[in-house]
């Protein structure tokens, strides 16, 4: 199997291709920065720019499959500009490789895409699964539907298509977990608002195999990237402090000063979604991790989260 891989550079992008390299997978990687090409006998990096329009023909030479994980981060402030790029960066990327598969006549076994749970709607009681009703409420909403949208034009140039759509990643030293550790090991780490919004995490290497696995098995259709349990936000925190051997014992922080200083961006900590991964049990895949604790204990005892 050889597989193209986007945002192969990204926090994903290099579990993924780390998991190719242990299961001998042959990986094209496109990457916006000339300097992080690189040629092996199981690696080869091509450059593109989805702004101009820039891509290099031969990255689909060979290539079974194809893993689109290109797009800017969405924890950047939303300013006009950054919005314009969070959302242009899933866009333009997708319109690229539509354009050229079309240019070149490419027909893929599998297309993998990725989107995120932000899609679905805010709540403290409901369980969502990937048929759920969505709305559009916010930002993060309408870039996600955007992008899957987007997303599906590329169904014509594969045997199966599949969207999965990703909790919060739980990666030593990356991510959202980068940025509640610091806290928690200073011992002022805290839950925001009421701390029982729901949180739907997986662990990165459970995230590497779900795309592998995809491809391998043929899956085909919408997939939540979940690990199949859940936890309230305050969970998250306190587990995260036994994890670190940290106590947390200091009061919630207010909702309401996280939103005037973060604005709608504030959806990102405040947001509940409570999402169900029953279907891609249903599809055959094991966890290694489904618990939070399994997950924070395998997290904190390794020198490097990155599979080598």
């Amino acid at each position: 199997m050889k597989l193209l891989i986007t945002g192969a550079t990204g926090m994903i992008g290099r579990n993924i291709m780390a998991l190719a390299k242990e299961k001998n997978i042959t990986v094209h990687f496109l990457t916006t920065q000339k300097h992080k090409r690189m040629d092996t006998d199981k690696r080869r990096g091509f450059y593109w720019n989805p702004k101009t329009g820039e891509i290099d023909e031969e990255c689909f030479e060979g290539v079974d499959a194809l893993i689109h994980l290109a797009g800017a981060s969405i924890s950047k402030p939303w300013t006009s500009r950054n919005r314009k790029e969070i959302l242009d960066s899933r866009i333009l990327s997708t319109r690229l490789l539509r354009k050229e598969m079309e240019r070149q006549k490419i027909k893929l076994k599998n297309i993998i895409c990725a989107s995120a749970i932000g899609i679905y709607p805010d709540s403290l009681v409901e369980v969502f699964d990937e048929k759920s009703q969505l709305v559009q409420d916010n930002f993060l909403q309408k870039v996600t539907a955007a992008w899957e949208r987007e997303s599906h034009t590329l169904a014509a140039f594969g045997d199966r298509l599949s969207i999965l759509r990703i909790g919060l990643v739980l990666a030593k030293g990356e991510g959202l977990l980068s940025q509640l550790t610091l806290p928690v090991k200073l011992l002022v780490g805290a839950a925001f608002a009421s701390g029982k919004q729901w949180q739907s995490w997986i662990h990165i290497r459970d995230l590497s195999r779900v795309f592998i696995t995809a491809i391998e098995m043929d899956w085909n259709g919408t997939f939540n990237a979940v690990a199949p349990h859940p936890v309230y936000q305050r969970t998250l925190i306190n587990t995260l402090g036994t994890a670190l051997g940290r106590p947390v014992f200091l009061p919630n922080i207010p909702g309401f000063l996280m939103k005037l200083l973060m604005g709608e961006r504030a959806i990102l900590i405040l947001g509940s979604q409570k999402i169900s991964s029953q279907k891609l049990l249903s599809n055959g895949f094991s966890f290694e991790y489904d618990t939070l604790n399994t997950a924070l204990k395998h997290i904190f005892k390794k020198k490097n989260d990155i599979l080598t």
